[in-house]
């Protein structure tokens, strides 16, 4: 699998961004789904993440009412809407594709990593 991150930019804060994540490859609906993001200087921490089919859906306290992950297997793509966007969400956001059934927060369950986009929340 190989995945693609876009959607990132600079934004003022209380504004949105919708981060979008193409895979390539197969069985893309077999895949559980995740997003992290990194601080300049720290360890990259995780944001969100959906199951296979997208019926369960895990977003970290710090973002929970803000952002939002979903997916479209028929595309092959994985969504992150990030509302109310605050400076401390500045960092580079990352998706992530492992086998269903490790734990969905802890980077190294995943097998597979896009190249990051930058997102900047500026005050």
């Amino acid at each position: 699998v190989q995945l693609q991150a876009s959607g990132g930019g600079e934004v003022q804060a209380g504004g949105s961004l919708r981060l979008s994540c193409a895979a390539s490859g197969r069985a893309f609906n077999t895949y559980t789904m995740g997003w992290f993001r990194q601080h300049p200087g720290k360890e990259r921490e995780s944001v969100a993440a959906a199951t296979p089919s997208g019926g369960s859906t895990y977003h970290a306290t710090s973002v929970k009412g803000r952002f939002t992950t979903s997916r479209d297997n028929a595309k092959n793509t994985v969504s992150l809407q990030m509302n109310s966007l605050k400076p401390e969400d500045t960092a580079v956001y990352f998706c992530a594709a492992q086998t269903y059934g490790r734990g969905w927060t802890t980077p190294s369950n995943y097998d597979y990593w896009g190249k990051g986009t930058q997102v900047t929340v500026s005050s």
